[in-house]
Formats: structure tokens, C-alpha cells, sequence
């Protein structure tokens, strides 16, 4: 070895590459979570939450808020019976609602009337349907059952966490094209 060549590079400094941080993969992925949630998941059992009860009206409250109140991002917590939303008006900041709240038509006054963002990649026609996959998933196996659910309507995203701690994410026309079969491994219903 004749010697050898050293360079020192502050990260800002090098050139900019092709794949930049907000472009991800946009196909089916899934995540594994805990090992120590995933070990004991046949020792719990689906326990009906508040949310569960009022799934209907949540639903529709949701479909509202996206489709006609400038919502872009909405998650629903199932077990906690909860709603995180983002606006397209002011994206940096989340909203977060229990479901006294959710459920309250009232709550589409605090979020004014706003056009359907242009760039969407969800039709509105979609965004209820997702919703209603949600609320089978939910309620498809005692044992292994979502607990939250989300939809972005601007990169076109569905994520999922289920009971197993296990995430997915996948484009909405995709997501709405498995069957209990996918998820469970045979047909459910």
C-alpha cells in the first residue's frame, strides 16, 4: 500500500440526490412491530370501544370533513376512540378529537367549507370506502383486528396498525382491492 486518500464532507455540502426525503415508496409496505406484542396476541381479545358503538356516524362525520372541509389527512384510533386530522389550510399543525367530539355534526362548523384540494390523488367518491374497509377490518377477528386506521388523500396512502403492532401502507385503490383473505389469510366472511 503506497498510502491512501481521506476527505471530510459536512452533509449539506455534498450535491443533492435523485431520491429526496418526501419521495417514498408509494407501493404496499408492512412494517412488523413489537416482538413482545406479537407474542402475546392470542392471549387478548377485541374489546368494543365507545368509538366502535358510534363507527357510522364517525364514518360519515369523516367523510365530511375530507371531502367538503378541507381535511387532507384523517386517522381514527379505534381503542382510544379518537380522531387526528390535518388540514390543507395549515398542515403543520394536527388537530386531535375524542369522539364526544367526533361525533358532534357541530364539529364541521369549526371546519369551514372548503373545495376538494386540487391535488388530491383520491377521488371524493373513494374516501367513504376506505373508511367502511376500515370498519370491517376492525371488527373482521377477535384476535387480530385494526386499531387504527388513516388516509391521506394527497399521496393517495392508506396506513393501518393492527393488534399485532404491524403497520401497512398502501395506495387506496389497492388497499380497496384485498379481500379478508389478504389480511387474515383465508376469507373471513
Amino acid at each position: 500500500m503506497l498510502g491512501f486518500v481521506a476527505a471530510d464532507f459536512h452533509l449539506r455540502d455534498l450535491p443533492q440526490i435523485e431520491r429526496r426525503a418526501g419521495s417514498a415508496p408509494t407501493g404496499w409496505r408492512q412494517i412488523k412491530g413489537d416482538p413482545a406484542i406479537r407474542n402475546t396476541l392470542f392471549q387478548q381479545q377485541r374489546v368494543k370501544s365507545a368509538m366502535d358503538e358510534r363507527l357510522d356516524d364517525v364514518i360519515a362525520i369523516m367523510d365530511e370533513l375530507i371531502c367538503d372541509r378541507g381535511v387532507f389527512h384523517g386517522k381514527l384510533h379505534f381503542s382510544s376512540s379518537r380522531a387526528t386530522l390535518w388540514l390543507t389550510d395549515d398542515p403543520f399543525r394536527y388537530r386531535v378529537h375524542v369522539l364526544d367530539e367526533i361525533i358532534d355534526p357541530s364539529i364541521c362548523l369549526a371546519y369551514p367549507s372548503r373545495p376538494y384540494a386540487e391535488q388530491t390523488v383520491v377521488p371524493p367518491r373513494l374516501v367513504r370506502p376506505v373508511f367502511e374497509r376500515f370498519k370491517v377490518l376492525r371488527d373482521a377477528d377477535e384476535n387480530i383486528y385494526l386499531r387504527a386506521g388513516s388516509l391521506n388523500v394527497i399521496n393517495g396512502m392508506v396506513g393501518l396498525t393492527f393488534s399485532c403492532d404491524g403497520s401497512h401502507y398502501m395506495p387506496v385503490k389497492e388497499f380497496l382491492t384485498k379481500d379478508d383473505g389478504f389480511w387474515f389469510g383465508a376469507p373471513q366472511r
